[in-house]
Order: C-alpha cells, then sequence, then structure tokens
C-alpha cells in the first residue's frame, strides 16, 4: 500500500448470516494487512433476529482477535414485510456452527443502537466515512430520520441489494435486503447521491466452492479461523443445493463480497450510473428494484449500479485475502 494513502474508514453495516460472515473476515484480512480501518459493525436484524446477529458479529471479531471493535444493535423493525432468512443460514445464522466461536465479552443490552452509532461517526468524519450495507437497510434509515441529511455525510454507501435485469430471490421480482424493509430502502434509495449498488445481477455468478475453502486452510490448518471457513462452506453449500441456488454447482453464493470488490479490486467490476427506485406498491413486483435505461439525460442519479462481474479475478482476491487471516 502506498503509505501516503490512508485506508478507507469504513462501517460495516451486516445481519451475519453466511456470506456475511464471510464478507467480514475479509474485510478483517484487509485491516490486518493495512489496507482498511474498520471503525464500527452496526449489525442489523434480517437473515435473523437483531440479538443473534449481534451476536455472531461479536463472535467473528472475537475469533479474528478485533474484539475491541465496537458493535452495534440492530434498529428493531416493528412491521416486516417478509420472513427472515433462517431457513438458508441456519437457526442461529451461521450454518449452526456459532456455539463452535468463542463466547463474545460486549453485551447485547448495553450495546449502543446502531443508528446512534452511524450518526456520531459521521458527525466526526464528515466525508471520509464508507458505509458498506450487507443487510436490511433499516440502521441507515433510523439514522436519516433522527438526523435528516446524515447520509449525505458518508463518503459513499455501498449496498449489496436489489434484482434489476434478473428474478429476485425472496419473489419473483424482489431482493431479500431490499424487500425486508421496503420503507427504511426507500428512505436511503431517497437520501443522498452517493450510492453504489451491488444487485444479484452480479452476486448470482460468484461461487465460493469447497475446494477454495480447503485451498485457504491448508496455509493452517490448525487455525480456528481455517476450521469454521470449512464448517461454513459445507454448511452453506449444503442448503445453497438444496434451494438450487448455484445451477447444480456444488458451492455457495458469496453475494456480499461483491462490496469489498469494490472498494478494493475495482477492476473486477463494471457500473452504469441511474436514478434507482423501489416499488412499494405494486402487487406483483413489490420489492423490485428499478434503474432507468433509457438512452437520455439522467437528472437526478443517485447511484452506480454494477452491471459486470469478473467473478474469477474477485474470488481469486478473496482466497488469497483470507489466506492472510489463518497465517502462523
Amino acid at each position: 500500500m502506498n503509505p501516503q494513502i490512508s485506508p478507507p474508514k469504513i462501517i460495516l453495516d451486516t445481519d451475519p448470516g453466511g456470506d456475511d460472515a464471510f464478507a467480514l473476515l475479509w474485510l478483517i484480512s484487509l485491516v490486518k494487512q493495512g489496507f482498511a480501518e474498520l471503525l464500527a459493525v452496526t449489525s442489523v436484524e434480517g437473515n435473523v433476529n437483531a440479538k443473534l446477529t449481534f451476536t455472531n458479529a461479536c463472535k467473528l471479531l472475537q475469533l479474528t482477535g478485533f474484539p475491541q471493535i465496537e458493535v452495534g444493535r440492530g434498529v428493531i423493525k416493528t412491521q416486516k414485510e417478509i420472513a427472515d432468512a433462517a431457513h438458508i443460514h441456519g437457526n442461529d445464522g451461521l450454518g449452526n456452527l456459532a456455539k463452535t466461536l468463542p463466547s463474545p465479552q460486549k453485551s447485547y443490552e448495553k450495546a449502543r443502537y446502531s443508528d446512534e452509532i452511524i450518526i456520531e461517526k459521521l458527525t466526526a468524519f464528515p466525508g471520509e466515512i464508507t458505509i458498506i450495507a450487507l443487510g436490511p437497510l433499516t440502521n441507515l434509515a433510523s439514522a436519516e430520520t433522527k438526523f435528516p441529511g446524515i447520509l449525505k455525510q458518508a463518503k459513499e454507501i455501498i449496498i449489496m441489494g436489489g434484482a434489476f435485469n434478473v428474478v429476485g430471490n425472496v419473489t419473483p421480482e424482489a431482493e431479500f435486503n431490499i424487500a425486508y424493509s421496503l420503507e427504511a430502502s426507500e428512505i436511503v434509495l431517497n437520501s443522498s447521491n452517493n450510492l453504489v449498488i451491488l444487485p444479484l445481477d452480479v452476486t448470482r455468478s460468484l461461487i465460493f466452492l469447497p475446494e477454495m475453502a480447503e485451498n485457504i486452510a491448508e496455509v493452517n490448518p490448525e487455525s480456528p479461523i481455517s476450521q469454521f471457513i470449512l464448517a461454513l462452506a459445507k454448511a452453506m453449500t449444503q442448503t445453497s443445493l438444496s434451494y438450487r441456488e448455484t445451477q447444480g454447482i456444488s458451492g455457495f453464493l458469496v453475494h456480499d463480497a461483491v462490496t469489498l470488490a469494490y472498494l478494493f479490486y475495482p477492476e473486477t467490476l463494471q457500473f452504469r450510473r441511474g436514478r434507482v427506485e423501489v416499488e412499494v406498491f405494486g402487487k406483483w413486483t413489490k420489492g423490485k428494484t428499478i434503474c432507468d435505461r433509457r438512452h437520455h439525460a439522467k437528472m437526478g442519479a443517485n447511484a452506480w449500479v454494477a452491471q459486470q462481474v469478473n467473478s474469477a479475478d474477485l474470488l481469486a482476491a478473496f482466497v488469497e485475502d483470507l489466506k492472510s487471516l489463518v497465517e502462523y
């Protein structure tokens, strides 16, 4: 890394979750290498309930040697459009492997709410922080509602969510993170013009294979991180095959990892600039993300939307960076 370039300041908003866990591990590997500064992890309910996502985030930070990083507790959404995704990620969110991880030192009851942390950090470092949102946008929307204009203080907001030219994963048209809280999604999409959206259109080609996990673990087979990666990859692969997510290929989709590729390996992605909105009223299309692709002036564009991904190069970088976590 060029010593004259400061590593990006990051808030990770996440609902671990299997692929969220792999994205967090990737980010921690980049922190360990000096390429990123993780200011906080703001957990959010989504894949599983808020207490479990908080606990899982704490356990993953404990596992990787970064227990000092603050973890926020998710803002609770009382009315949900869709159910959580425990049937995909396991009842504990981590393939029923959470019990194998170190006990967290942080208390859910004493933790600050995630929206409070977001407001505090963005106020302290205006224009400097990148928010990476891997789950429903409840925390971000709550921060914007409490402190109108606060999300404009982010350098950019990277969102894994939406489905534009492909089918959804919770309805024929809607993607989980967007559909989980349509009100929150609408608030965030209307909050600023500094959004980067990584939809299912690109994440569906990011199939993490069992041999990739084995390749990482070979560096240090005795590492607890290696053992967790192997076990979680196995659990997620079994679920992905049963839900036909990978066209019969033995592996699972690491949707959330693409957000880090945008920041650290941008050559793996291609984007379109446009105005992104979410359908909140449609009978059949509720939760669908829309981007105007007509050839005319794009006044009011709010987002860069990923169109293509070099999955081979992205996954190769992912695997090599994760090896830094398990080295002796």
